[in-house]
């Protein structure tokens, strides 16, 4: 009589599971906070009410995946580009705080989440970057009359 391997519960995908169905409740709930009533029942409440049952269903599947052993092996994690992607964002962060501007910390973003996909032209990627931010800036500061975080180069406008 062949025996079949032993198959093991997949912790992370367990995690994943849990951590899917705590953010569906977490939709379910804000939604039902939410008082505005529509006359046809299809107000703002319809949306959330799809994505928490989405969530669910993505919970119940890779739950039963993970019990079953059935989700691909991962591959190992490569911190070298979530590092760099995080330090920008702090560096946006930082640049918006202390009066650097949107634009300047836009384009560093941009250059530095490029150059962690693999792109290596950090100065091309920076002026792409700043051409979006003055594009964006354009739109939402002039166009929207909303106002985006000024720093010198948004003082220009």
């Amino acid at each position: 009589m062949a025996t079949s391997p032993q198959r093991r519960i997949d912790v992370a995908g367990l995690v994943i599971a849990i951590v899917l169905l705590v953010l569906a409740g977490v939709v379910w709930w804000d939604m039902s906070k939410l008082q505005i009533l529509s006359p046809y029942d299809l107000g703002p409440k319809v949306m959330p009410i799809i994505v928490s049952g989405g969530l669910t269903l993505l919970a119940i599947g890779n739950g039963i995946s993970a019990f079953r052993g059935d989700l691909p092996v991962r591959d190992s994690l490569d911190w070298k580009p979530i590092i760099l992607i995080l330090g920008a964002l702090a560096c946006l962060i930082a640049l918006i705080r202390f009066g650097g501007g949107f634009m300047i910390g836009t384009a560093l973003l941009f250059a530095a989440t490029s150059t962690a996909f693999g792109r290596r032209a950090f100065v091309t990627d920076f002026i792409i970057g700043a051409v979006i931010a003055l594009i964006v800036y354009v739109l939402f500061a002039k166009l929207l009359t909303l106002s985006l975080p000024a720093g010198p180069l948004e003082r220009l406008f």
